[in-house]
């Protein structure tokens, strides 16, 4: 039995994402606890994985939807504070756990930080997009297609230069604590694990990779209650499922557009708008169901295309469910999971700036008038479905511990 910290942002697909690696662990006769900025255990919904916030001052899960340059700048400024108070206030707390492992997601690079503190195997997680680097791969956070030819590698290397500017903030929070913490070796400023990272993609969605840092093992789900689609498809009309997820679903004027468009078209409209909208907006969208929340997985079981903001948790499970997406990405990794989509003729990607009914219109039509998209995400939602999910992922962790400098090749097996 071993006692692992599970480290992440306190953001709504995170959690859940580590709540499913934690309860596959607690499967395999471990212990498993969430540690978590000061409000997150808000988000937790784990009888089997407790939750547990450091002291920290309240607000630090607080969301925000700005938009452009300032909406940039200050998501980074909030990384840097969460990363700050982590390692902060979580070295005692760690110690006072008795725990033995940690499991990092690659956006909070505290979890590095202080699993190399106390001297403690980790293996990273991504959530999000791998941020692995891989010179012939785009950043996660642009919408660059792929392209491994010279002119394409340069590309590559000044957006991450660019980045590596943008993100400032957060590493030089990561230098001072990586001083701070006498650690040895250059700061860990990605939270990259020696011994590799734990992906819910598929290698079949992602663009090719060299190496074999990467265990894509498909999304991590933990059980889930066997909902009903309040909204079917007929033969004479197709069903559309739009949501923009838990940070952009204020987007009314785009929710407009996209009901317009599913009118002229004759298509039923489902909405989710995750409660970002009042009644009384939500009322003056022209679709046929417009909700707070609906069940998303069992929508998808009965929609024939998803209109999504490309989060990558609503894109694994369009896929899984063989159903083509029309992605409107807006920030993080959004547009490398637009871009991904656009590769593996499994979607298209429109930019939300000047998004005309029009183009909306022209995309769904599209994607219903060609079977390619609809054959192409079938395939990679197969691959989805054997991936192993969580479990697999459990176990590779567990492995890890047993045996840290067992050969990735060996634990891929």
């Amino acid at each position: 039995m071993t006692r692992f910290a599970l480290v992440c942002p306190p953001f709504w697909s995170h959690v859940r994402a580590f709540e499913a690696l934690g309860e596959a662990l607690v499967a395999r006769g471990h212990e498993a606890v969430l540690v978590l900025n000061h409000g997150g255990a808000a988000l937790s919904r784990s009888a089997r994985v407790p939750a547990i916030e450091i002291a920290g001052e309240a607000g630090e899960a607080r969301r925000h939807a700005l938009a452009g340059r300032q909406g940039v700048f200050a998501t980074v400024q909030e990384a840097a504070r969460r990363t700050d108070a982590l390692c902060r206030h979580a070295p005692g707390l760690l110690g006072d756990l008795g725990v033995e492992a940690i499991l990092a997601d690659q956006t909070e690079p505290a979890g590095a930080l202080l699993a190399r503190h106390r001297a403690l195997p980790y293996l990273s997680v991504a959530s999000a997009l791998p941020t692995d680097p891989d010179p012939a791969i785009p950043p996660p956070y642009l919408g660059w297609p792929f392209d491994p030819s010279p002119r394409g590698l340069k590309r590559n290397r000044g957006g991450a230069r660019v980045a590596d500017l943008v993100l400032g903030p957060q590493r030089r929070v990561v230098r001072r604590w990586s001083e701070t913490f006498a650690l040895p070796g250059a700061p860990p400023e990605r939270g990259l694990s020696p011994h590799g990272t734990l992906s819910q993609t598929v290698d079949s969605f992602d663009f090719p990779r060299t190496g074999n840092r990467i265990f894509a093992v498909g999304p991590f789900r933990g059980a889930e209650p066997e909902w009903i689609a309040p909204l079917r498809r007929t033969e004479e009309r197709p069903l559309v499922f739009a949501s923009f997820g838990t940070l952009q679903g204020h987007r009314l004027g785009l929710f407009r557009r996209i009901a317009e468009a599913c009118r002229r078209l004759g298509l039923r409209l489902a909405i989710a708008h995750c409660g970002l909208l009042t009644a009384a907006e939500a009322a003056t969208i022209d679709a046929e169901l417009v909700a707070d929340f609906l069940p998303q997985r069992a929508m998808l079981r009965e929609a024939d295309v998803c209109v999504t903001h490309a989060g990558l948790n609503t894109v694994m499970d369009a896929l899984e469910m063989g159903v083509p997406c029309l992605a409107i990405p807006f920030a993080f990794d959004q547009p490398g999971v637009a871009a991904r989509l656009s590769y593996r003729g499994a979607g298209l990607a429109l930019a939300p700036r000047r998004l005309t009914t029009w183009r909306v219109e022209t995309a769904l039509a599209r994607l219903l008038a060609d079977p390619a998209f609809a054959l192409a995400a079938r395939r990679i939602g197969a691959d989805i479905r054997s991936g192993g999910g969580s479990r697999r992922a459990a176990a590779i962790a567990e492995q890890l511990v047993g045996t840290p400098a067992r050969r990735l090749e060996e634990l891929r097996a």
